[in-house]
């Protein structure tokens, strides 16, 4: 099935951008497991601690701890899940919600920069693959699941 794509190249090549468009300069330094759980919470949430778990690549005592410490620092709070009382439900605060939006916006301006550099051909090329990217992440998480 992949006989015309160089799945191997593709892959370096993703590495490649990831590396580079992850690291943004920011006011505030997080680490990547920081940033990873408050991009979920934004996208996801509000989330169980189990459901969190599931997304993130770390074991329960490092995500509880983890948690805790977003907790005290103002960037997630716990909530009682409506659904069942004895469990919590996590969400961002708003400076939470700040910190992912301002990230986003760092992101957006700096994909703009470079794709702005593009030609008109490669530029309409980048847009056909939006679909294509946003179907490969679809079908990633139906594996999940």
């Amino acid at each position: 099935m992949t006989d015309e794509l160089d799945v191997d190249r593709l892959t370096t090549v993703i590495e490649d951008f990831n590396t580079i468009f992850i690291r943004l300069p920011s006011v505030r330094r997080f680490n990547f497991s920081t940033l990873s759980v408050l991009h979920t919470l934004g996208r996801r949430g509000p989330l169980r601690l189990t459901d969190l778990l599931a997304t993130e690549q770390l074991k329960q005592p490092a995500l509880t701890s983890l948690v805790a410490k977003l907790e005290q620092d103002g960037l997630i709070q716990r909530r009682p899940d409506p659904t069942d009382g004895r469990a919590m439900l996590l969400s961002l605060t708003r400076t939470g919600r700040e910190i992912v939006r301002s990230r986003h916006a760092n992101r957006v301006k700096r994909l703009t920069d470079l794709v702005d550099q593009l030609t008109p051909v490669e530029r309409a090329v980048l847009a056909g693959s939006v679909h294509v990217l946003t179907r490969l992440t679809e079908i990633a998480a139906e594996d999940r699941q």
